[in-house]
């Protein structure tokens, strides 16, 4: 059964023979390994070229933005499948981060998008902020979260967002989604009624697509420094366990309050 058009089926990442690997041209052993560091050859992977040492220092900032949050809801669940399956460290790193999607993490790609929309529609005759505007309000309108914007935490202002847009103005790579960024920022006060700070979501959508960092791969830099942090909490997991703790904390928590046999009071 075929499934999918007919095409010639090939792929343009890796070749191997007998004698040697290739990736993206390069051999792997003589031109790449102990001569490139991870964050170039994440880039190299995913465009075919090497990133300028701008694009390198950019994307390696995202990384170690992301990579860490304390125990967010992608953490518990990653170390609490360890509590229950210690032999599967594959398993808990998957647990975290299939926990990862449009409120934790995915926001990044969505913000991406929602700037990349904004652009599509200053070629139909508007200016950046107008096209902004527009699509913020069809978004209110829609009952739809801005995304990029706002953190149950940090309500002031973000200190990794700001840290990356600064980083981006040093290196000499902010440009338009930048500048979107900022312009959406200034106007959700007026149409939230509050105001709502640029999140690190959506400065790592601004500053890695100033730096051309392909669009449909935005979801892969949190996906990709999220599984660090989640190893190290499962390393740490290991040594000094929390997984339990945490479950009976929840259990102790949350109370019951559905329908009990006679005569038997749950907690409230």
């Amino acid at each position: 059964m075929k499934i999918g058009p007919p095409s010639q089926h090939a792929t343009a990442i890796c070749g191997s023979t007998d004698e040697g690997i290739w990736v993206r041209g390069r051999d792997l052993t003589a031109d790449l390994m102990g001569k490139i560091g991870f964050t170039d050859y994440f880039w190299l992977l995913l465009t075919g070229a090497r990133p300028t040492p701008a694009q390198s220092r950019i994307l390696d900032a995202t990384l170690v933005a992301i990579a860490e949050h304390g125990l967010v809801p992608s953490v518990q669940a990653s170390r609490m499948t360890l509590a229950a399956a210690p032999e599967a460290l594959q398993g808990a790193v998957a647990a975290g981060l299939l926990g990862c999607g449009s409120v934790i993490l995915g926001s990044a790609e969505a913000a991406g998008r929602f700037f990349a929309q904004i652009t599509t529609r200053t070629g139909e005759g508007k200016n950046d902020e107008a096209a902004a505007g527009e699509l913020a309000r069809e978004y209110r309108g829609q009952r739809r979260a801005i995304p990029g914007y706002g953190h149950p935490l940090h309500k002031r202002s973000d200190p990794r967002a700001e840290r990356l847009l600064a980083i981006a103005q040093e290196l000499g790579t902010a440009g338009r989604y930048t500048d979107l960024a900022r312009s959406v920022e200034r106007l959700l006060p007026e149409l939230t009624g509050k105001a709502l700070t640029l999140n690190v979501s959506g400065a790592i959508a601004a500053v890695l697509l100033d730096a051309h960092y392909p669009l449909h791969a935005l979801k892969g830099v949190p996906l990709l420094a999220r599984t660090a942090g989640l190893i190290a909490h499962l390393v740490e997991e290991q040594v000094r366990p929390i997984g339990f703790a945490m479950s009976a904390a929840a259990a102790e928590a949350i109370g019951y309050d559905g329908d009990a046999p006679p005569g038997q009071r749950p907690k409230p």
